[in-house]
């Protein structure tokens, strides 16, 4: 084995150079933050709407309709985010001309559908039966019970459950790298080819992933102290 000779004034120059480099890229990083973002609140709007619209398919739905929608469930449960997101970008290139970052929202909302439905299911399953009974005894048909009875109640139970799944939606963006879009964690890898400080820029790229968690989170946890149905 070689001694590493010691550091010389020069290295550590050289060395502080491309820590500042780093640091400077901070902006750089937060361009990335809003790439970020919208790509996490189209995958949650389109997701919560398929999971929303699957769980009253599996809830009220006849037979095949339920069938149907517990097959999509689970079948989209049992595969990585990462093979949707290939599928769909190979699939679309060569059929749909679809770019990186339709591919990514699209497998992502697709992915995180399948969450959301059992999310749903469970606050819709969570009110009492008297409920839609009531809601038919004042004279409203079976959907108008549900759409403005028991979906106001159910949406309002599923939230807590319902921030951590946006928490994870959040951070899932991160494989969109894999693709090329310029994203918070794409730009990372960016400045670390320009400046070799991976572990500086790795420990700023997840700091900004923990500081939006942490907003996401306690956000979601203000809405829910706001709409929480009293016992």
């Amino acid at each position: 084995m070689f001694a590493r000779p010691p550091a010389t004034v020069g290295d550590r120059m050289f060395f502080s150079d491309r820590a500042f480099e780093v640091y400077r890229a901070v902006p750089y990083f937060l361009e990335g933050v809003g790439v970020t973002l919208s790509v996490t609140f189209l995958a949650l709007f389109l997701g919560g709407f398929i999971g929303l619209a699957a769980a009253l398919c599996r809830v009220y739905g006849p037979w095949p309709v339920r069938g149907s929608a517990a097959f999509y469930s689970r079948t989209i449960r049992s595969l990585p985010l990462l093979v949707i997101l290939f599928f769909l970008y190979f699939l679309g290139s060569d059929f749909f001309d679809l770019s990186v970052y339709i591919s990514m929202v699209l497998a992502l909302s697709i992915h995180s559908s399948a969450y959301q439905e059992g999310i749903f299911r469970a606050g819709i399953q969570s009110i009492e039966r008297g409920q839609s009974e009531a809601a038919r005894a004042l004279g409203m048909t079976g959907p108008q019970g549900v759409l403005t009875v028991v979906l106001p109640q159910a949406l309002r139970r599923a939230l807590p459950y319902w921030s951590n799944e946006a928490a994870i939606v959040l951070k899932d963006s991160s494989l969109a790298y894999v693709l090329g879009l310029a994203e918070l964690m794409r730009r990372g890898q960016y400045v670390v080819a320009r400046t070799h400080q991976a572990l500086l820029t790795y420990l700023i790229i997840g700091l900004i992933y923990f500081l939006l968690t942490l907003l996401f989170t306690r956000t979601l946890s203000l809405v829910e102290k706001r709409v929480r149905i009293p016992n």
